[in-house]
């Protein structure tokens, strides 16, 4: 919600990311970029190492992606979820695309893929009570803690952070 919210900057942040050389990787906590896509970390997770999965196209919509991007699109979801689930063990994982802001999009503009592991017990009460997300690690540590993880799948990737 603090991002829906909050002022935007002019452009799209999905395609500023998808212009983003090697250099700008670990300060834009992306993981992995192919020709026609990219894994990032969610600035505004809900879990701890929630991933994005984003086609370099800009569309809203699946039916407008091109038959590229959206094969590229759900390769690297694949991959990402392999990649996420040896790195951090969780009991599930959540993955979906929300289409338009009434379903949940943040940014509706330009579609992507949620990847959210997720734990047994891992929702208590402060959400529900205080309006308020407990996040066990910093965006910083776990984009280090996941890096090796994702050097595995062919693709443009940072230096070492």
């Amino acid at each position: 919600m603090e991002y829906i919210l909050s002022p935007k900057a002019a452009g799209c942040v999905f395609c500023a990311y998808a212009k983003a050389d090697e250099a700008a990787f670990s300060e834009s906590h992306i993981l992995v970029a192919t020709e026609h896509a990219y894994v990032v970390l969610n600035r505004y997770p809900f879990a701890a190492a929630h991933l994005l999965v984003v086609p370099a196209q800009h569309e809203a919509s699946l039916d407008d992606l091109s038959g590229v991007a959206a094969d590229e699109l759900f390769r690297l979801t694949r991959a990402a979820a392999s990649c996420l689930k040896k790195a951090v063990s969780p009991g599930g994982l959540n993955i979906g695309i929300n289409l338009g802001r009434a379903a949940g999009a943040g940014i509706a503009e330009h579609l992507h893929a949620h990847i959210v592991p997720r734990w047994d017990g891992d929702t208590n009460f402060m959400p529900v009570i205080a309006d308020v997300r407990v996040m066990p690690q910093y965006l910083a540590a776990t984009y280090r803690h996941l890096y090796p993880f994702f050097n595995a799948i062919p693709g443009r990737h940072a230096k070492a952070p």
